[in-house]
């Protein structure tokens, strides 16, 4: 069990039989009345986020969220399938539980499949992938004195921004939390 006055950023609990994990909180103490925890929370498997307060006496129980690390082997139409490295089984993860950062991750690439209870009900991406710019612009000569971005399709077909110096075939790292170019890799 966990009270509300104990809660930190990415803390999962069970309240109403829905998981919630703690995004952000804070302790509030006016200067009349009772203290109070306001809180975002998100449903980790919904996905919806709410905005909810609490007494801190409030208590609910641990939510144990399993992150096992697996590869990403293949999609089958709106399946997609990940290999565990110790049983070598594959397991078919439906289209609609990856988040929109899943476009970075190509073939062979190890992600984290969260599940709880064995209900799996999402995908994490490395933070970082590198990947082959497929198709952009060419850039010009003299284009160098601005931060000025082209679009670029990377070889997973995702477009992102990347500055103008960057050219077909060249391998860039990607940030998957935000979609956005890091660097050459």
């Amino acid at each position: 069990m966990v009270s509300a006055g104990d809660f930190k950023n990415g803390l999962t609990f069970e309240m109403d039989g829905e998981v919630y994990q703690v995004i952000e909180f804070q302790h509030v103490k006016p200067g009349k009345g009772a203290a109070f925890v306001r809180t975002k929370i998100r449903n980790v498997i919904a996905g919806s986020v709410v905005e909810r307060t609490f007494s801190p006496t409030d208590k609910f129980p641990t939510a144990y969220i399993e992150r096992k690390e697996m590869t990403y082997s293949y999609s089958d139409g709106d399946l997609y399938y990940f290999m565990d490295p110790e049983t070598y089984e594959l397991v078919p993860i439906d289209g609609d539980k990856l988040d929109d950062n899943f476009k970075y991750v190509k073939e062979d690439m190890v992600c984290k499949v969260l599940s709880y209870k064995g209900n799996v009900f999402g995908v994490e991406p490395p933070n970082f992938v590198e990947l082959r710019v497929a198709k952009t612009e060419p850039g010009f000569k003299g284009d160098t004195a601005t931060n000025t971005l082209k679009p670029a399709v990377l070889e997973t077909g995702a477009e992102i921004k990347v500055p103008l110096f960057i050219e077909e075939g060249e391998l860039i790292q990607v940030d998957t939390r935000t979609g956005e170019y890091m660097s050459r890799a």
